[in-house]
């Protein structure tokens, strides 16, 4: 089980800030998981991939063990509130990222043929401010008529250049 921390300069940190902002406990656990999607924003992982990356020296540094429920339950509060966007892959398996409060939409690739999901903000960066847009204007209608709590997905599926061209590359 996680700790709370109550450390007095702690409002000054911006994970803490976030979680409290969010209506969140402060915890150490909570406070690594959120870190760790924020330090690595560019990348989504599977609950699976997650736990693995949690489970390294940092970790252990700070005395915690991040069982698989705790987690899960984690990742999802993280969701309710926004700080994290949750989509299903072509494996129908759900993939997490951190979701930068500007931002309401996360652009990625999932390749039919190898599975790998790739961020496509660098590559959209032109049409950045066009697809915020229209994001933006989505949420906004969908919000008149009563939802709540929204996030977009947008997910590009296709075949990436590296199974179109049968050449291998090294996995993000």
């Amino acid at each position: 089980m996680a700790r709370q921390t109550s450390t007095p300069d702690s409002a000054a940190d911006p994970i803490d800030a976030l979680l409290s902002a969010h209506g969140l406990r402060r915890t150490t656990a909570s406070r690594l998981v959120l870190g760790w999607l924020l330090a690595h924003a560019d990348t989504s992982y599977t609950h699976a991939q997650l736990q693995s990356a949690l489970q390294g020296e940092h970790a252990l540094d700070q005395g915690i063990s991040l069982d698989r429920v705790t987690l899960y339950r984690l990742i999802d509060r993280l969701t309710q509130v926004g700080l994290l966007l949750c989509w299903v892959d072509t494996n129908r398996v759900r993939r997490y990222q951190a979701m930068p409060a500007s931002v309401h939409a996360i652009p990625h690739f999932e390749c039919q043929s190898c599975h790998r999901d790739s961020p496509l903000a660098s590559a959209l960066k032109a049409s950045a401010q066009d697809l915020e847009r229209a994001a933006q204007t989505a949420i906004e209608a969908l919000t008149v008529l009563g939802y709540q709590g929204m996030s977009l997905d947008f997910a590009v599926r296709g075949v990436c250049i590296d199974c179109a061209t049968g050449t291998e590359s090294a996995a993000p």
